[in-house]
């Protein structure tokens, strides 16, 4: 074992662990994680990982409140409170595509909780047998994101704490919600479109911390790809498609309708591609994962004389608890289609592509971390492989979507679910836990969020809307994956709009064109900047309000990262100032999501907002210019916090 990776606990050393307190704490931050995700997600289409902020929080409750606290309790609530937001991260990929093909009059408690459920403990099964082979005994596997968060654990255990700041921002995010939402001090978007000979032009920005916070979190090169996305779309595809239409009912609504009937499926055909292509490229790796997959399930169940830091979760119990995911997964399909026939079937191919993509989810994220697994590509192969097998048996029409997704479900939660274990048990691995604890820890943090799922999906439907307003004067969350797998699902199993094949084969060829420029002229110069697909997939499918605070947030951490080397900084502190900013940028995210879902609250309760008068509220150019101020305020605002680190 590397320096670098011997436990920071040793293994003779038996530190309070899977305390109640712990375990506690780690079950309110994974509900409050998993809520929070579920808004970002449906607002902007991706969750952000709640690993170091859990951590964080977590320091601060146990060392700066209770006085008390190890690392080791630390990281049981990390790992429980991350399982909330990767569950999160599974469920708006296929369910909210249940309510908008009308499928469902609302989110179904009962069915969406079993799809969470079964997805999330299948995926901390699965992955349980892969823990030695990949965590321990795979040197090629780095798991950069999951050094990085013990790291921070180490820290806080030497007494780094930095829950004032993550908790200043948070405060931040969430106040700068209720003046955008409750107030009306500031615009929600700022957007316009012109025509421009015989087309349009259409330029916007959501005025979101949020989202700009997100940017940082990702970094330069993803933010900017997920931009130039927008542009392929915005700038390229829309003026293409506008060309000599009808403008007399103004620019907006007609590249609105483009965006709407079109765009989406352009995207998807790029997004299809990219996924295709990230399994490709990762197929070596996926014999490895599979074939260690098989040698965790044949290894030996005797841990009697196994050394604390290597017990895992019996063999008797993973059997019983994935005979239990089993049972949840066939329960939840047999509800959905009331068909046996169809709910057999169902069952056996979500357990196929599960053990699949949870050892392909998991051995991508020791290569490159979490943020960058393709959940996305493994989800559409999923729907295009289930929705071809039921369509060769001739099982169609809404039992047919409804597997479909339902399998997607089920699948996403794992992979995800699958992708989160793994980081957890690496750093477990690094500070000297008991992978055992935080096993038991993690099938409980796959089971309570999913409690609060689907209501929080329920009352964000009613307060904003997905896709279409709910009421006037709110702000209708975009759902962008929600929607994607809606048209594909509907598409295929002809239902609503007939899918538009040369928009998907376009944005393929995009897709192919990115992918061929990257692999001979990018990837042999190792140039710093890559034309990654995925990244640049999602932006051409994402609403370009969302893509442009983004690229600010992406920006942002440029600058300190530049601001920085040209500083002559270390790079142990250029690293201390990046972090600085993830943090605040964390805080941020999890503010404006928390507001959103309290705001949501009032809104159901026909609380009237926005409370300054409308003639503020609808004051044009001097609104829209005092909004787009104060999003760069607290852009400049987290730069200066990253950039105020000094060395220690």
């Amino acid at each position: 074992m590397s320096e670098v990776h011997k436990p920071y606990i040793a293994n003779e050393q038996n530190l309070a662990e899977l305390t109640v307190t712990a375990l506690s704490l780690g079950l309110v931050l994974s509900v409050i994680m998993c809520a929070a995700n579920v808004y970002v997600g449906l607002y902007a289409g991706m969750t952000v990982s709640a690993a170091i902020p859990a951590s964080v929080i977590s320091m601060g409750v146990l060392r700066g409140i209770l006085k008390r606290g190890t690392i080791l309790e630390n990281n049981v609530v990390h790992t429980i409170a991350s399982s909330g937001e990767s569950l999160a991260a599974g469920i708006i990929f296929t369910v909210p595509a249940l309510v908008l093909l009308g499928l469902w009059d609302s989110f179904h408690f009962w069915e969406t909780t079993l799809i969470a459920m079964a997805g999330g403990v299948m995926g901390v099964v699965m992955m349980i047998p892969l823990r030695r082979p990949m965590i321990v005994e795979q040197k090629e596997l780095r798991f950069p994101e999951g050094v990085a968060c013990a790291e921070v654990l180490k820290a806080g255990d030497r007494g780094g704490a930095e829950m004032k700041g993550i908790f200043t921002a948070l405060g931040v995010g969430l106040g700068f919600k209720a003046l955008v939402q409750v107030v009306g001090a500031f615009k929600g978007t700022v957007e316009g479109a012109i025509q421009v000979g015989k087309t349009g032009l259409y330029i916007g920005t959501d005025i979101s911390p949020m989202l700009m916070a997100v940017g940082f979190i990702v970094g330069w090169e993803v933010s900017l790809l997920v931009f130039l996305g927008g542009a392929v779309s915005f700038v390229g595809a829309i003026p293409f498609l506008a060309h000599g239409a009808d403008f007399s009912g103004g620019a907006a609504a007609v590249i609105n309708d483009i965006w709407d009937a079109k765009i989406r499926f352009f995207g998807i055909g790029a997004m299809v591609v990219a996924g295709i292509y990230s399994i490709i490229k990762i197929s070596g790796s996926m014999g490895n994962a599979l074939r260690t997959a098989a040698a965790g399930v044949r290894g030996k169940t005797d841990q009697s004389n196994v050394p604390r830091t290597e017990r895992d979760i019996t063999g008797k119990t993973l059997g019983t608890l994935l005979i239990f995911s089993m049972v949840l997964s066939a329960v939840v399909y047999f509800i959905m289609t009331r068909s046996g026939v169809v709910t057999a079937i169902t069952t056996v191919v979500m357990f196929v592509l599960a053990f699949f993509f949870v050892a392909v989810a998991s051995y991508i994220v020791g290569l490159v971390g979490s943020s960058n697994s393709p959940v996305s590509g493994m989800t559409i192969c999923t729907v295009l492989a289930t929705a071809a097998l039921l369509l060769v048996l001739g099982f169609t029409g809404p039992a047919g979507m409804l597997a479909t997704l339902g399998v997607a479900g089920v699948v996403c939660c794992a992979a995800s679910t699958a992708g989160d274990i793994c980081q957890d048990l690496k750093i477990g691995h690094i500070v000297g836990a008991t992978p055992r604890a935080l096993q038991a820890g993690e099938v409980l943090g796959a089971i309570v969020p999913a409690l609060v799922i689907a209501p929080t999906m329920q009352l964000l439907y009613e307060a904003y809307g997905i896709v279409e307003p709910a009421r006037e004067g709110v702000q209708a969350l975009k759902a962008p994956q929600g929607v994607m797998f809606e048209k594909l699902v509907g598409g295929i199993f002809g239902a609503g709009e007939a899918i538009p094949w040369d928009l998907v084969f376009w944005g393929a060829a995009v897709g192919v064109i990115a992918i061929v420029i990257d692999r001979l002229f990018l990837e042999p110069r190792d140039a710093a900047f890559r034309l990654h697909a995925m990244p640049l997939a999602v932006g051409m499918y994402l609403p370009w309000t969302v893509t442009v605070p983004i690229l600010i947030g992406g920006a942002a951490y440029r600058y300190v990262d530049q601001r920085s080397r040209r500083a002559g900084d270390s790079p142990e502190l250029r690293e201390k100032k990046i972090h600085k900013g993830l943090l605040f940028s964390s805080g941020l995210v999890a503010g404006e999501a928390i507001g959103g879902i309290l705001i949501a609250i009032l809104v159901v309760s026909n609380m009237k907002m926005p409370l300054l008068p409308s003639s503020w509220t609808e004051s044009g150019p001097v609104i829209e210019v005092v909004s787009l101020a104060a999003l760069f305020a607290i852009t400049a605002w987290v730069i200066q916090k990253s950039l105020s680190v000094k060395e220690s």
